[in-house]
């Protein structure tokens, strides 16, 4: 199974299953975030900061699986939170 394939099983299965509505989520996440550091984080400001956090970890262990899975994850979940607030239109 591949790298992407992983990703996807994971942000549409076993994940949405425990933790719900990923936007929902994210922005749960970006609010906290927000006001811990006095500013404004979006829920893409989240996905983007996690790749950033996985990439750091790649520098340690460059072929670490489930950090590459997880860095693809929050790409498809950045996807679906920008589909879904274009539906929301």
């Amino acid at each position: 199974m591949s790298i992407a394939d992983k990703a996807k099983e994971i942000i549409y299965g076993d994940r949405e299953s425990c933790y719900g509505d990923p936007g929902k989520n994210l922005r749960v996440v970006a609010g906290m975030w927000s006001a811990y550091l006095g500013c404004d984080i979006t829920a893409n400001d989240v996905c983007n900061m996690m790749v950033l956090l996985k990439l750091a970890r790649l520098k340690n262990t460059p072929c670490h699986e489930d950090s590459m899975v997880d860095i693809v994850g929050y790409t498809l979940l950045q996807e679906r939170i920008s589909e879904a607030s274009r539906e929301a239109e």
